[in-house]
């Protein structure tokens, strides 16, 4: 088979590691030398059988090399054999199906049996990407792409804006550079180009304020507001390069002022540091990173900084951003952020995605910015701005994509607003409403205005749940749980409010909350009803503990009621008959008035003085409180036991 080229952005990717190692395939897969590697590797398991992880590293190869049936097909078997295969390589299983025509429904095979096996953002995110993509329409951006005029015929990429110009990386030759053998192309340097009328970027030339170096500089970005640039560059000292204790020599992240004074910023010779960049607004430098302790390949992470001094520890984006698979190259504009994933629901190898920022610092789920910007091969290097010369967007990423002039490419865009479906974030708690305690696993259903489902949910631990959907104008929530009420509300949302989180906190009573026993029976928890002697009027006060009740079946739709109201022995029985009626039928006539469905009230019943409490009965005197005892009205659930399990 044709050996086919591995792209500079690929190798930056992996470790820069030159280790020795136990086999000679395994040196060839660590050098990067895929198709070397795979001949080995076929050829030493004849011999001898491979190890997990040197099958494991042959189906990295094929992978590496778009042979995606054979990597495929070892990622399944070894996913069979083994179930503490780690999220990071059933990613690269996922990736591998997705890849081939006519298996995906692998994908969502394999989605569902290691569903507990993978991060629960990992598979929001995915849900939410497929049913994007699936209906592609709802991200068309109409941009206006090209190719830049500074492309070579080797890798150009990571474009920054400086000034009115573009500041890039590229592999072209440059005099008597060493080669860097990997790639077969010279080590990276730093370029720049003007940026033309059109948004061309003509006249490359290398970018004279970085100091010159024998080896990587790379992925620049510059900081305005310090006059500083900040780019990665390969961990060495003078013309030397420095490897840790196992040979790996490392990629770090230094920055140079405006006297050309340069610094390390990020540097450790076990840990590679990729496209850095700095939001002005909260000082915060981003950068991409391979941690051992990260979700997976590289993860976007961020320090503190003041006046580019690093004052924290580097923070990992979380697991709504980082995946088991690779993210790079992180920019924010307009409280969006803007990076590139090879995870397995988008359409190529990198994507570019984008995630809203929330005024509590949260990231909503990525979302992939469809085929206007996205192929099936790497884009990656996202930035944008506003363009003043026509009102719209100007930006550029970097692809190698069919069609280009050599490896990576750069490609300018013009849009005329920002890119990424609008979303919809949707989020609280549920507590109860007596002890205000968090409720966990309550299940939590999300409609269309329709009544269609939308997403399905549970709270955790705390009692938080969350929802993201494309957006939508009116959504109803539904809340249940055995033994509690259910919730059902409806929400409107303009597009201008959706731009934060919608906050819904939910108070539900348990049906032991609201029911005790009392005379007998299981009857709702309400204060006393007293009726006017003689009279069958509602007053404020039954009001008040009635609008109570409607409250209690609103929660509990499939409760059944039964109504009963009874009386002194004052009076005859007929008159003390009827008045218990009519106050039982007053109470139920309040309730229907208050929404209660009339299929929740079962029973009506006035029972006069046939059941005294006491032994206060027609020719037995008794004091007055005695027989106040006897007149009450009483609700009760006629199908406690149902409710409660």
């Amino acid at each position: 088979m044709k050996l086919k080229f591995i792209t500079l952005f690929c190798l930056l990717l992996n470790v820069f590691a030159f280790a020795q190692k136990k086999s000679k395939a395994d040196n060839y897969f660590f050098e990067y030398a895929y198709n070397d590697a795979i001949k080995q590797y076929n050829a030493e398991k004849i011999k001898k059988p491979l190890t997990n992880q040197q099958y494991l590293n042959l189906a990295d190869s094929y992978l590496k090399i778009r042979e995606y049936k054979k990597a495929s097909e070892i990622y399944a078997d070894i996913y069979e054999k083994d179930s503490t295969l780690s999220s990071a390589y059933i990613s690269k299983l996922l990736i591998a199906f997705n890849k081939l025509e006519n298996q995906k429904d692998k994908v969502q095979y394999y989605l569902t049996q290691a569903k507990d096996r993978l991060p629960k953002e990992l598979i929001e995110n995915s849900d939410l990407n497929s049913e994007i993509l699936a209906n592609n329409k709802n991200i068309e951006l109409g941009a206006y792409i090209f190719n830049c005029t500074i492309n070579s015929a080797q890798a150009d990429f990571s474009p920054a804006f400086y000034e009115d110009q573009i500041m890039f990386t590229s592999g072209r030759p440059k005099g008597k550079k060493e080669i860097y053998k990997p790639s077969g192309e010279a080590y990276l340097d730093i370029y720049s180009g003007k940026i033309q009328l059109d948004g061309d970027v003509t006249v490359p030339k290398v970018f004279s304020k970085i100091p010159t170096s024998n080896f990587h500089k790379a992925t620049p970005f510059y900081i305005a507001q310090l006059d500083n640039v900040i780019y990665m560059l390969s961990n060495a000292d003078g013309e030397d390069l420095l490897f840790d204790k196992n040979g790996k020599n490392t990629l770090a992240i230094g920055a140079v002022n405006d006297r050309g004074e340069f610094r390390y910023l990020l540097r450790d010779l076990s840990t590679s540091f990729y496209y850095p960049f700095y939001d002005g607004e909260t000082n915060k430098l981003y950068f991409a990173a391979d941690f051992e302790y990260g979700y997976g390949g590289t993860d976007i992470y961020y320090v503190y900084t003041n006046n580019g001094q690093i004052m924290s520890a580097p923070v990992n984006l979380g697991p709504r951003i980082n995946t088991p698979a690779n993210e790079i190259a992180p920019y924010i504009f307009e409280d969006d952020l803007y990076f590139s994933s090879d995870i397995f629901y988008g359409f190529g190898g990198m994507d570019v995605y984008v995630s809203s920022i929330q005024l509590d610092d949260s990231l909503s789920i990525p979302v992939n910015l469809g085929d206007s910007i996205n192929s099936d091969k790497d884009d990656f290097g996202f930035i944008i701005k506003n363009n003043s010369r026509d009102g719209g967007l100007l930006g550029y990423f970097s692809s190698n994509r069919s069609g280009g002039k050599g490896n990576d490419d750069i490609y300018g865009f013009k849009l005329k607003q920002k890119p990424g479906l609008k979303t919809i974030i949707i989020k609280g708690e549920i507590t109860n409403a007596n002890s205000g305690k968090a409720l966990s696993n309550f299940n939590l259903w999300l409609l269309d205005e329709n009544g269609s489902e939308l997403r399905v949910t549970s709270t955790d631990v705390n009692g938080e749940f969350e929802f993201e959907i494309p957006y939508k104008h009116t959504y109803t929530i539904k809340a249940s749980k055995d033994g509690y009420g259910i919730y059902n509300k409806s929400f409107s949302v303009s597009k201008e409010e959706a731009e934060r989180a919608q906050l819904v906190n939910i108070q539900l009573a348990s049906i032991n909350d609201v029911v005790e026993e009392k005379y007998n029976k299981d009857v709702l928890k309400i204060n006393k009803l007293y009726f006017d002697k003689k009279s069958s009027v509602i007053t404020a006060k039954i009001a008040t503990e009635l609008d109570k009740v409607a409250v209690i079946v609103s929660s509990f739709p499939n409760m059944k009621l039964k109504i009963e109201s009874h009386t002194t022995s004052k009076g005859s029985n007929t008159y003390n008959l009827a008045l218990s009626q009519n106050r039982s039928e007053a109470i139920k006539s309040y309730l229907l008035s208050k929404g209660v469905s009339v299929n929740s009230i079962v029973e009506t019943v006035g029972y006069g003085e046939t059941q005294l409490l006491n032994q206060c009965k027609n020719g037995v005197y008794c004091l007055e409180f005695l027989h106040n005892q006897n007149e009450r009205s009483v609700i009760s659930v006629l199908n406690y036991d149902e409710l409660v399990k």
